[in-house]
């Protein structure tokens, strides 16, 4: 099987999350490299407020479990768009993978979605960004 490599820079991360989910649903294997430029489109405030109040739900014996680091993020943001109970989705979660730069075996052919581009130019926060704010060490 054919491994789809997708470049996540300047790409909006509820667009491209949903393509994600549909080509794993269809049973694509996927590669997602430089996850911390992926942009989500804004108030950076409120997207501040929004993933802090995540990171606060719950505790640490209990969770839920919310991630810090931008390919977690990602890669949550996913999982919310599969049907986890089911075996279905389960499967396609695990044909997943989420790299934060290039590593240098995957330095070859790159797809990217078109129609999750980032056009705006202004109002919007990287992945990096929110990581920063929310206690990542990057």
């Amino acid at each position: 099987m054919k491994v789809k490599v997708i470049d996540a820079s300047n790409m909006v991360l509820g667009r491209l999350a949903s393509r994600i989910a549909k080509d794993l649903l269809n049973g694509e294997e996927i590669v997602v490299i430089n996850a911390e430029k992926a942009v989500i489109i804004g108030n950076k405030d409120y997207i501040f407020e929004k993933y802090t109040e995540r990171r606060n739900i719950g505790s640490v014996r209990k969770g839920p479990y919310y991630p810090k680091m931008p390919d977690r993020i990602l890669r949550r943001t996913v999982r919310g768009m599969l049907p986890m109970k089911k075996a279905s989705g389960k499967e396609a979660y695990k044909r997943l993978r989420v790299y934060m730069g290039v590593p240098k075996d995957l330095q070859g052919e790159v797809e990217v979605y078109e129609d999750a581009r980032n056009t705006k130019l202004k109002g919007y926060v990287t992945l990096k960004e929110l990581s920063r704010h929310l206690g990542a060490k990057i």
